[in-house]
């Protein structure tokens, strides 16, 4: 028996020293091998992949303002008004309108807009829809799903960010004050659906809909950029029957999470944790209806020299969109971004300070990106980046007085811009003197803000100026100890932000940072609980209003929920903003600009940064790529090679296979010992 036993445990031994060898044989083919995250069913499919670094907090069109958002509100909501893709400067042209608004200048001073919609738009299917008529999944667009949306907008309750701007519509105010009365003082009529609400209070005077498809907005006074606000997602039709079914209960998500739009994408998956997916939309009128050719569901034919060089009019009188899937996964640090760019799974990047010069080589692409068929875009975006400090802070803000205002200064005096775009950007960005960037009127080249001269010693007599000499609070008798909250985690997001730290503490003052995820950092703005901060802005549409209403009173974030995330609130800026916020562009306007430039000049709401010069990777199966500049994405107008991409993806990652082989060799050697020693015990 005991013989019979070491025969079997040494035929298992060889039974397992086998399964080995089988293993590392197989290790060693690359049939089955694949580092490629995608499933292989969908190679032959035109799916843009993208990644994203946190989920926004809200995706409603009333709420949602900023970039991460705008990336899936702006593909899944259509406007009233589109931009021209290829044209600059940016211009308007129709979109879910048949035309451009017609302006009428009314005899009591108002100024009237008329939209009129197209026939036959529907909204993407939905359950929603069943609140209606039962199994029903989608319906018409008609003008009052654009007047229930604004009357949103209006409703505090909702905490739209960008009620000042609209409140330039007619009775605007008056039925946010009515609406809000009314709930406080009927518990019934709050407890209604919210469109039956607006309906009730007869909805916003200044917005009427004489017919199914005609929208009428009115405004009290000239105020020229509202055209502008309808090409945003915030004046998008809405369905009621969205708001009223997607409410959290019952296992449905709330609106904030799931979109019923018009737009040419419907989200059909969204894991804040993981990815989202856009696909196209069956019911969009540019997919329903391509015999109209209507502008902004048809690639355009007309654009500059340089698209004509860059291929960019290949596609034109093309119906939109070209891709059918947009798939997004979340991808938090940039370095393994950036690699899975160069193994070709994400089809577009920017460029990580740490390759940069492999990428780029004298201003152009280097000949190893050039021979991956890799192509760069570069443009100067029009946003601005800035450090900002709370007015409402008793330290940094308006309560010190001369104090604060001497302390701002001299933080000012210290962060060298050109400095940290060397370092952190690869010299990349133009030095920001104003909130005003490049491509936007009011913008001057020759301007120099003198603020922002880096000069220290200045900057330390400002300290003692303002009562910190070296640095020292005379209250505590140690360093100034400040706060700064920055929306960045990662390794490299802090050590920019110590660049700053540094900076200050050659001043002798002690800033401690309190880093935290994006929606937390939001949080913390709205809530006025923050000191110093670092933020940036891209533009909403081609205007300084656009800009400068980011240190305007009315719009602070604190009290209004507005885009101030300063809470900056200065009586002269806001008369001379009111004024040129109307104005057309002119000397006037120009001069009304200077003078508030001046203003922040020795107010110090921001130490400003940099305008951000994009260098933005392609590969070469994408095509139709032109930056737009604004917060809008552009998936409809891009295309690509499926079958080229699959190609490279094979190419540029070919399991390397020697080391399974040399691992194999030694296996054998180990094994064949076991074999023979076996042999010749059963023999």
């Amino acid at each position: 028996m005991r013989a019979r036993s070491e025969a079997e445990g040494a035929g298992g031994r060889v039974g397992l020293l086998s399964l080995v060898i089988v293993c590392f044989v197989m290790s060693a083919f690359p049939s089955g091998c694949s580092n490629n995250p995608y499933p292989p069913t969908r190679e032959g499919e035109k799916v843009l992949y993208s990644s994203f670094v946190d989920a926004p907090r809200t995706l409603d069109p009333a709420r949602a303002y900023n970039t991460r958002a705008h990336a899936i509100t702006g593909a899944v909501y259509d406007t009233l008004l589109k931009y021209h893709f290829l044209k600059r400067p940016l211009e308007l042209i129709p979109g879910l309108a048949v035309s451009l608004p017609e302006k009428t200048e009314l005899p009591d001073g108002r100024v009237r807009y008329r939209f009129e919609l197209r026939r036959d738009l529907l909204f993407a299917d939905d359950a929603c829809f069943g609140l209606d008529r039962p199994g029903q999944r989608t319906r018409e667009v008609v003008a009052a799903d654009i007047a229930f949306q604004l009357a949103r907008i209006a409703d505090a309750e909702v905490g739209s960010p960008v009620i000042e701007p609209f409140s330039n519509i007619d009775g605007f105010q008056e039925f946010s004050r009515a609406l809000t009365a009314r709930r406080e003082a009927d518990p019934g009529f709050a407890a209604r659906p919210v469109h039956e609400q607006y309906a009730e209070l007869g909805g916003i005077p200044g917005v009427r809909t004489p017919s199914s498809h005609v929208l009428d907005v009115i405004l009290h006074r000239p105020y020229p950029q509202i055209r502008y606000w309808f090409a945003m997602e915030f004046s998008t039709p809405v369905p009621w029957e969205a708001v009223e079914y997607y409410d959290g209960r019952g296992g449905r998500p709330r609106f904030d999470d799931h979109p019923v739009g018009t737009g040419p994408y419907v989200l059909s998956e969204y894991s804040k944790r993981s990815r989202y997916v856009l696909e196209r939309s069956k019911n969009w009128y540019g997919v329903r209806h391509p015999e109209w050719k209507a502008p902004a569901a048809t690639y355009p034919s007309e654009g500059e020299e340089e698209d004509r060089l860059a291929g960019r009019l290949d596609y034109a009188g093309r119906t939109l969109p070209f891709i059918d899937r947009v798939e997004v996964r979340r991808e938090k640090e940039s370095i393994p971004r950036f690699n899975k760019f160069l193994q070709g799974y994400y089809d577009a990047s920017g460029i990580i300070k740490e390759s940069f010069d492999k990428v780029v080589q004298e201003d152009a692409l280097s000949p190893e990106m050039k021979a991956r068929g890799i192509a760069l875009e570069k443009a100067v975006s029009p946003d601005v980046f800035y450090i900002g400090f709370n007015f409402d802070d008793p330290v940094v803000g308006r309560a010190g007085g001369e104090r604060s205002r001497k302390l701002r200064q001299a933080m000012s005096r210290v962060i060298d811009v050109e400095e940290f775009t060397r370092v952190f950007n690869n010299g990349r960005g133009v030095p920001a003197q104003s909130p005003i960037p490049p491509g936007i009127y009011g913008y001057d080249p020759d301007y120099e803000n003198p603020a922002r001269r880096v000069d220290l010693e200045r900057a330390k007599q400002l300290m003692v100026e303002a009562g910190y000499p070296g640095g020292i609070d005379p209250e505590t008798g140690e360093a100034l100890r400040l706060t700064f909250d920055s929306a960045d985690t990662s390794s490299a997001g802090l050590t920019k932000v110590q660049f700053y730290v540094s900076a200050w503490k050659r001043l002798g003052i002690d800033v401690r940072v309190e880093a935290t995820n994006y929606n937390q950092f939001l949080e913390k703005l709205r809530n006025g609980a923050h000191q110093v901060f670092e933020s940036g802005w891209v533009a909403d549409y081609p205007d300084p209003e656009n800009f400068l209403f980011l240190l305007w009173s009315q719009m602070g974030k604190s009290k209004f929920g507005g885009p101030n995330a300063t809470n900056f609130s200065n009586a002269r800026f806001d008369e001379l903003f009111v004024s040129m916020k109307t104005r057309e562009n002119g000397p006037r306007r120009m001069a009304e600009i200077r003078e508030m430039l001046r203003i922040l000049e020795h107010e110090r709401p921001w130490i400003e940064l940099f305008h951000r010069e994009e260098y933005s990777l392609y590969h070469g199966w994408v095509r139709n790529v032109k930056p737009m500049g604004i917060s809008m994405p552009t998936y409809q107008y891009r295309d690509l090679d499926p079958v080229l991409r699959a190609q490279r993806r094979r190419e540029w990652n070919e399991p390397i296979v020697w080391p399974a082989w040399v691992l194999l060799g030694a296996a054998v050697l180990v094994v064949l010992p076991g074999i023979r020693t076996y042999l010749k015990e059963r023999q």
